[in-house]
């Protein structure tokens, strides 16, 4: 289970625009939006350093942050940022703001554990097909990464979604049926893997009606860009 470790100071921005976001990085702070359900976004200006202490965190863009705007607090996540191609610097930021009685969909690493016995007696070889997964959760609840012990899996086998351990109240947006890992011959290596719907690492699309609450595109139209 998460916890809020990360607390980020923001000032609220006045004006938008590339002149201001401008002045705002000339000052040596990101020029950022926070949005969410039934919230119009709101620019403001972070602190490089909070940004970077996120995308360190062991949940990474995953980790809820308690964001403070001139005094008023909510929590919320790092959705995106953009980078200058020559610096590497993050040079804007877009946070979503959640609660923790509202699901919400992100993207969490899918980690592989243990040696086929079909690559190691038989000669197979590993086909994963996804590199993270959709989960469905609340902030408090997004896990690190999802794991799955592939040691009995021999050649010709796969696994599925359905065969997954989740913790309770985390649940994957993808049908239970879906492959998500293979063991091939070496001749079949070539043919590429189709994903109906989807592809491996494709950002998750936002959660269906069924959930209690839903992803940003859903709930709230994310702001475009303002430089």
């Amino acid at each position: 289970m998460t916890t809020t470790t990360i607390t980020i100071h923001a000032t609220a921005r006045a004006a938008n625009g590339k002149g201001p976001a401008g002045r705002v990085r000339a000052a040596g702070k990101v020029p950022a939006i926070v949005y969410g359900p039934g919230e119009k976004g709101r620019a403001i200006s972070v602190e490089p350093k909070d940004i970077k202490a996120i995308l360190q965190s062991p949940l990474g863009g995953n980790t809820v942050v308690t964001l403070t705007v001139d005094g008023h607090s909510q929590l919320a996540l790092l959705k995106s940022f953009d980078h200058d191609p020559m610096t590497r610097g993050v040079v804007h930021a877009d946070f979503y703001s959640v609660s923790l009685d509202r699901k919400i969909l992100v993207q969490v690493p899918f980690v592989l554990t243990g040696k086929s016995k079909g690559i190691a007696n038989e000669g197979g070889i590993l086909r994963q097909i996804f590199r993270s997964l959709p989960v469905l959760t609340t902030p408090d609840k997004i896990p690190a990464r999802i794991e799955a012990d592939i040691s009995h899996l021999g050649l010709g086998e796969s696994l599925h979604i359905r065969e997954l351990t989740l913790a309770e109240g985390v649940s994957i947006k993808l049908d239970g049926s879906q492959t998500i890992v293979s063991i091939v011959a070496p001749e079949k290596d070539t043919e590429v893997a189709k994903v109906p719907g989807a592809a491996p690492d494709a950002k998750a699309a936002p959660a269906g009606k069924d959930a209690k609450a839903a992803a940003p595109a859903k709930d709230a139209k994310a702001p475009a860009k303002k430089k």
